[in-house]
């Protein structure tokens, strides 16, 4: 989920769930990169990558799979070195182009969001030619393993209204609790089942969400990550320090 609000004091926040096989070791945000000591991130423990990040810049790059797209695949580069990629840049603009040159086909498919205080994009990467980048417009947006907003995800369906309906995060005030509540949902229906929740009960193949994030870019240079390190519907959210 994002949310661009030019002119604002925090004209980008981010809010995302992490979900991923539960066996999959991973690391709560924090510079673990020798090389890279201006990212922030959750590092993976079995490829070194990471699933999101923010650089000291404030540039934030995330990167999800797409449909039938779940864990590595012999011959392909993980996807988790997307993110560390994008953020050797100091704008969204340009780590969005840099994606874009990249050969799609040395990853499996992926989508991802580069956003800093000025723009936000989606990168789909379909596994061949060139990843494609596209501009995000103001307001809030919704990114699943699909397109953004597109309705046919259940999920979307069911969360995009409530999020474009929900009072916006107020970070200068630390409050997320809209936002929070929403990224916690796991109460079900009968109209599409755990496929319209975005926090994910753990399911019989091993797969949920496993953590949680929301952060804030503001327009001075000050930025926010709160973190939950576990299913939202199970922990609460804290401040991770980030200098700003």
């Amino acid at each position: 989920m994002i949310l661009r609000r030019p002119g604002h004091a925090w004209p980008t926040v981010i809010g995302a769930n992490r979900d991923e096989k539960l066996r999959r070791a991973w690391d709560p945000p924090a510079a673990w990169w020798p090389d890279r000591p201006d990212v922030v991130g959750g590092r993976d423990r079995e490829a070194g990558g990471t699933w999101m990040a923010v650089n000291d810049a404030g540039v934030v790059a995330a990167v999800l799979n797409r449909p039938g797209s779940l864990g590595p695949a012999p011959g392909k580069r993980s996807r988790g070195e997307l993110p560390l990629i994008a953020l050797e840049q100091g704008t969204a603009s340009a780590a969005a182009a840099t994606i874009a040159a990249l050969p799609a086909a040395e990853w499996r498919a992926f989508n991802m969001v580069v956003a800093d205080r000025e723009v936000a994009y989606f990168i789909r990467g379909t596994g061949a030619g060139r990843p494609e980048a596209l501009p995000l417009p103001e307001g809030v947006s919704m990114v699943t393993a699909l397109d953004p907003n597109d309705l046919s995800s259940p999920r979307t369906a069911r969360h995009l209204p409530r999020f474009r309906a929900a009072t916006p995060p107020d970070p200068d005030r630390g409050d997320w609790a809209s936002w929070e509540a929403l990224l916690a949902d796991h109460v079900f229906g009968d109209t599409a089942g755990p496929a319209e929740v975005l926090c994910i009960p753990p399911t019989s193949d091993g797969f949920g969400t496993v953590c949680s994030s929301l952060v804030g870019l503001r327009r001075d240079g000050g930025r926010v990550w709160r973190f939950a390190p576990a299913a939202p519907c199970r922990v609460a959210f804290a401040p991770l320090p980030l200098g700003g």
